[in-house]
């Protein structure tokens, strides 16, 4: 039994600090080092937070100032550096992205956990091709998807080859993120569903993916963060014209190669901070949702 003073939710605020400065005295005096990994590791969450919230409000203030409605004007012209088309070209090609890249993911990876030999040759050289493919610079898979989509297949400059070889780069983090929740699910589970007389089919997609789906949606929400905020592999592929895309096949700059073309000319750096702004506020609601929608499947 701890020996250790507890301090009750009546208790003056000052009495409160003394009892938690005794309680952190006795810690270090009977485990020292756990007390200095405790403290490193508290360190570490604060320097984390500040850094977060200092490049957010760095971000946000200055770029709010610089927003208006004439940067929501679905027309970019030389006098009004609008973000609108760059938004929405940024939204499709977000979502042709992950069209072609989640099944995929997923698939390989329910293959990987639940229908091949976890330890076998073939797994471990996926896996191992995955890691690196995850590791290889965006930049690569620019030229890439240059080479092969836009000059091989004739696709050119246009949201379709940006899409694809987005899906491409994001392929290996979907699968190794889904891998390893349905890792995670214990193999009881499993169990208890070949006793009941579930298929594999069946056990599969009832059982066992429904507690790993918290973990998918966190390799989605991943994957969105790193379309969103790429730029050197759609330069190659998308294309850097500014304008709001008329269709797959046309090219058409998203929010954060419109951002960086604006900072490179150094005549609008406000008005690119004013983009920075936009596309946090959607890397932070995307987050959002994805945790609400996670939740919603953990409570069902």
């Amino acid at each position: 039994m701890s020996h250790n003073p507890a301090a009750p939710k009546d208790m003056h605020w000052k009495q409160r600090i003394a009892v938690k400065a005794k309680e952190w005295k006795l810690r270090v005096i009977r485990h020292p080092f756990s007390a200095l990994i405790r403290l490193v590791t508290f360190l570490s969450v604060l320097i984390t937070m500040f850094l977060f919230f200092q490049v957010t409000l760095s971000i946000l203030v200055q770029g709010i100032p610089n927003l208006s409605w004439d940067l929501f004007s679905f027309q970019y012209t030389t006098d009004n550096q609008s973000l609108m088309p760059s938004l929405i070209n940024t939204f499709i090609i977000t979502f042709m992205s992950l069209f072609f890249a989640v099944p995929v993911g997923i698939g390989a990876a329910i293959f990987l956990s639940e229908y091949s030999k976890r330890n076998s040759v073939l797994v471990k050289a996926i896996r191992v091709t995955a890691e690196t493919l995850a590791g290889i610079p965006s930049i690569i898979y620019g030229l890439f998807g240059m080479v092969f989509f836009v000059i091989a297949l004739g696709m050119g400059m246009s949201l379709i080859a940006g899409a694809l070889t987005l899906s491409l780069m994001i392929l290996p983090l979907i699968m190794r993120t889904t891998e390893e929740a349905l890792l995670s699910v214990p193999v009881s589970y499993r169990e208890g569903s070949y006793g009941l007389g579930a298929g594999k089919l069946r056990t599969v997609f009832r059982i066992v993916l429904p507690p790993a789906a918290p973990g998918i949606l966190a390799g989605v929400v991943l994957s969105i963060g790193r379309i969103v905020g790429e730029t050197a592999a759609l330069i190659f592929t998308a294309g850097t014209v500014a304008k709001l895309a008329t269709g797959i096949s046309s090219s058409g700059s998203t929010l954060a190669v419109h951002m960086y073309m604006l900072a490179g000319e150094g005549h609008f750096v406000g008005k690119a901070y004013a983009a920075a702004s936009v596309l946090l506020v959607f890397v932070l609601v995307m987050n959002g949702l994805s945790r609400l929608i996670s939740r919603r499947i953990v409570k069902e």
